[in-house]
């Protein structure tokens, strides 16, 4: 039994192929203009990988914001609904997810058995999703993935008074301009994106084990944050992007009659 989950991202487009309980293969690609082109590139990808074709799919369910426009998917389900599935099938324990991605960041809480039972969202503003640190990035002169290694060399973090990425950019500016650490900088933007996420924690409820998935959970600086304003260790997955196509192939093969 081969199923496949595709997440069509703002950001990234993810592509996951399962077999029977095993990851066969996945891809992480850029999304470019065109969404459709993205889906059909990131799934030739996994197939490439695994030495198949696309006959050898029994059934794709297709996630994400551009989910409806997934040409070949059989399905579509939302995000929230997949991150729960793919963090309980990589976590049994968990009941509380932290999604993270490059233009909306989710706090979801889920049962025992991985079912969404709640959820709060931010895609109304830039703070906390992976937008908002690739605008600093910029304003420092650094590339993105930097700034977790960087930031960790921090003595102290410097408080950055703006969560708006507008207002940030501008603060952050000053600050560098006035001679202040860049690391200390950073660890100061991720320990105000800590904050952020912390209040959309609290608005559905922090019960352990909590997961973080999302392109921000590969910043090991925001990671520490985050570990160090809810005063508990977080579960991290291998391969924190892939979280939502690997649920989205898990539901995949439970209509083929193998629930998980």
């Amino acid at each position: 039994m081969i199923v496949a989950g595709v997440d069509i991202g703002s950001s990234t487009s993810k592509a996951v192929l399962l077999g029977d309980d095993a990851i066969l293969s996945y891809s992480i690609i850029f999304t470019g203009s065109e969404s459709v082109h993205s889906a059909n590139q990131v799934l030739d990808q996994v197939l490439q990988k695994s030495n198949l074709s696309f006959k050898d799919i029994q059934y794709i369910v297709a996630t994400g914001y551009g989910r409806v426009i997934v040409p070949f998917a059989h399905e579509a389900l939302t995000e929230l609904t997949c991150h729960a599935r793919g963090a309980h099938w990589l976590f049994p324990e968990v009941r509380t997810i932290l999604d993270m991605g490059g233009q909306d960041c989710k706090a979801i809480r889920c049962d025992r058995a991985g079912r969404l039972q709640n959820f709060v969202m931010n895609d109304k503003c830039a703070a906390g999703t992976g937008r908002f640190l690739e605008l600093m990035a910029r304003v420092l002169g650094l590339s993105l993935d930097d700034l977790g290694e960087i930031s960790l060399g921090a003595a102290s973090a410097i408080k950055i008074n703006s969560t708006c990425a507008v207002f940030a950019k501008s603060e952050v500016t000053s600050l560098i301009r006035e001679g202040k650490e860049r690391k200390e900088v950073i660890a100061g933007l991720h320990s105000a994106i800590a904050g952020r996420v912390y209040t959309l924690l609290r608005g559905v409820g922090i019960e352990p084990e909590l997961a973080v998935s999302g392109g921000i959970g590969k910043n090991k600086g925001v990671v520490q944050e985050i570990e160090k304003r809810l005063g508990m260790k977080v579960l991290l997955p291998p391969e924190p992007q892939i979280v939502g196509a690997l649920g989205a192939a898990l539901f995949a093969r439970d209509k083929l009659g193998n629930p998980t």
